[in-house]
């Protein structure tokens, strides 16, 4: 299912869902970021998605870069909550999705590296690598704040 984002675009379709979802900051041991470049879009992204019913919002984050990295995770903090309702997301299935997204800051623990269906490639980068990779503005925005190592979560 391919997905379209919009940010802060008149032409952008009215939402007709609103989805609580959360995604994690995942860094090695020389301060790179673990991303995925997504299937749907092709954009490079933070792990994340979806939470269910039976989840809290740190056991969506652990799920979610689990299923899309391979990765075991558990949470070391909090970067922020994102709910800007410019940014609207599209679904080829004729879902239009406006997310409430907390980002989480998260530590591996074991697990290996593994392509999910979800993507296409994974990838450790360096903070300094970053502005070559086709990112989503919403991306860049929570991971800007985690690089300035804010003293409290952006609230936005």
């Amino acid at each position: 299912m391919a997905r379209i984002e919009y940010y802060d675009d008149p032409h952008a379709p009215q939402p007709n869902s609103l989805v609580v979802a959360a995604s994690a900051v995942v860094t090695d041991a020389g301060g790179r970021l673990l991303l995925q470049r997504r299937l749907d879009n092709n954009q490079w992204a933070l792990p994340g998605g979806a939470m269910d019913m039976g989840d809290s919002l740190p056991g969506t984050a652990v799920r979610e870069v689990k299923e899309e990295t391979g990765l075991d995770v558990v949470i070391t903090g909090l970067v922020g909550t994102y709910t800007d309702p410019r940014h609207v997301i599209a679904y080829s299935d004729g879902e239009v999705r406006r997310q409430f997204n907390v980002c989480f800051t998260a530590r591996v623990v074991g697990g290996a590296l593994a392509i999910s269906e979800e993507s296409t490639e994974l990838r450790f980068v360096a903070p300094e690598d970053l502005d070559s990779l086709p990112m989503h503005h919403t991306q860049r925005l929570r991971i800007g704040h985690f690089l300035e190592r804010r003293a409290t979560p952006y609230l936005g």
